[in-house]
């Protein structure tokens, strides 16, 4: 299928999309400072910069958006222009998401990923229980942990 805007035109869209201080990341942030929970954001000091960091809990939280990393859900979909290149970006990007949590464990750093899929479209959990799951995992001791969205469309 053809692209319905100019290369130029895409090209500009692609690069207007944010690395950091997203939609979904800045509402979390917000839920959990009032809550009480302080953080730091985008510490460069952790591998991989994560998107909220819990120095006192030794944990950090990586928002993921499911098109850029190439999650196993309805957010995703290859696309079908220029495959190659894209079949590259997603793969070098899940490749260094797993270097990076393997450095972060290695440091004794914990992890959560919240995929975009939790928060948005179809699978969404109810903003509440996002973050009450997200805050039942910083108190916990668990090492790693994953959010996203209802699998199959039920909920």
């Amino acid at each position: 299928m053809a692209d319905i805007v100019s290369p130029e035109k895409r090209s500009a869209m692609m690069a207007g999309i944010r690395g950091k201080d997203t939609k979904p990341e800045i509402a979390i942030r917000k839920a959990l400072f009032a809550l009480g929970w302080r953080y730091r954001i985008h510490d460069r000091r952790l591998p991989g910069k994560p998107d909220m960091v819990f120095p006192k809990r030794k944990a950090v939280i990586f928002i993921e958006g499911c098109f850029w990393h190439g999650h196993d859900c309805h957010l995703f979909k290859m696309p079908s222009s220029r495959p190659d290149f894209w079949h590259t970006k997603i793969d070098s990007n899940r490749q260094r998401d797993v270097r990076v949590r393997i450095e972060l464990q290695k440091l004794g750093w914990r992890y959560l990923t919240v995929w975009e899929c939790a928060l948005k479209g179809r699978t969404r959990l109810p903003f509440p229980a996002l973050i009450d799951t997200i805050v039942e995992w910083l108190e916990s001791a668990k090492p790693m942990g994953e959010i996203e969205g209802v699998r199959d469309g039920a909920g």
